[in-house]
């Protein structure tokens, strides 16, 4: 009998973005490849992409919720790839330190290219930590990086374990908060952010995933996924709003994004066939 703890709660959403990207990672088309995806999904008790692949899964969604789907799995995708570009910018420009917030299946650490001397600190539950741990186990997975987890939970002092960890406040560091600050509510936010600020060193980069405006209310019927816990978007002015906390920062929509990686979104923006995007990238000053 398998000792994995089973997902449960918001952590079990990882699990259906990890099947995201491994739908993805079959296309001959795919914007980025992550090997582990797969597993991580299939441990979750999602089938694979073969029993997935004639969208038998979807079949009981009527035409409304199947574009919903079809539109937070199109956010997912672009965001991965959106935030693996920002890594591989800040690492050349002399970022050593990665910290991923809220984890969960990510595997940068195993799938992309790291310079000699990159830590990455995977902050999460000890619950998925350990979850994930499990498949990394049975996949004999090797980190191309230094890979450090840090089982906190983000509502507790995480900078304190984070420092116990080995995380250098004083050396440039590359924040992650993907598929995590919509389900925040917004002082939760305004700490987090206020909390990462204050461990960044001057050059020290963010990319941030918001929920874009009216997207709570668009998806706020599909009761029984993970839309159901969403309940922050993005400010209507998240240039001024990362200006105000210390950042220099850009921001695109996943329409931008998209056609820029030759995966553009047909249909006008405001229908709900968009899953949550607003794409941040940002420079401490």
């Amino acid at each position: 009998m398998s000792s994995r703890p089973e997902p449960s709660g918001v952590w079990a959403t990882a699990v259906g973005v990890a099947r995201i990207r491994a739908l993805e990672s079959e296309r001959d088309d795919a914007l980025f490849q992550d090997p582990l995806a797969a597993a991580f999904a299939a441990a979750g008790g999602l089938p694979s992409y073969a029993e997935r692949q004639s969208d038998r899964g979807r079949e009981g969604m009527d035409q409304e919720a199947r574009r919903r789907w079809l539109g937070v799995a199109f956010s997912i995708v672009i965001r991965t790839r959106f935030l693996d570009d920002l890594l591989a910018d800040a690492v050349a420009a002399g970022c050593r330190q990665v910290v991923l917030l809220g984890a969960g299946m990510d595997s940068r650490a195993y799938r992309l290219a790291w310079p000699h001397g990159t830590r990455l600190f995977e902050i999460d539950m000890a619950e998925p930590l350990g979850f994930k741990q499990s498949v990394l186990d049975a996949e004999q997975a090797e980190a191309r990086c230094e890979r450090v987890a840090v089982p906190v939970d983000l509502r507790e002092d995480w900078p304190a374990a984070l420092a116990a960890a080995g995380h250098d406040p004083a050396e440039p560091t590359v924040w992650i908060a993907e598929g995590l600050l919509i389900y925040l509510p917004e002082e939760a936010v305004e700490r987090l952010l206020g909390q990462v600020g204050g461990l960044s060193a001057p050059g020290s980069r963010m990319g941030l995933t918001l929920g874009s405006r009216g997207v709570v209310e668009r998806f706020r019927q599909d009761r029984d996924t993970a839309a159901s816990m969403w309940v922050s978007e993005m400010p209507e002015d998240p240039i001024g709003w990362l200006d105000g906390l210390g950042w220099e920062a850009e921001a695109f929509t996943l329409r931008e994004r998209g056609a820029a990686y030759g995966r553009a979104l047909s249909g006008p923006p405001q229908r709900a066939d968009v899953g949550p995007g607003g794409l941040i990238a940002a420079v401490r000053r």
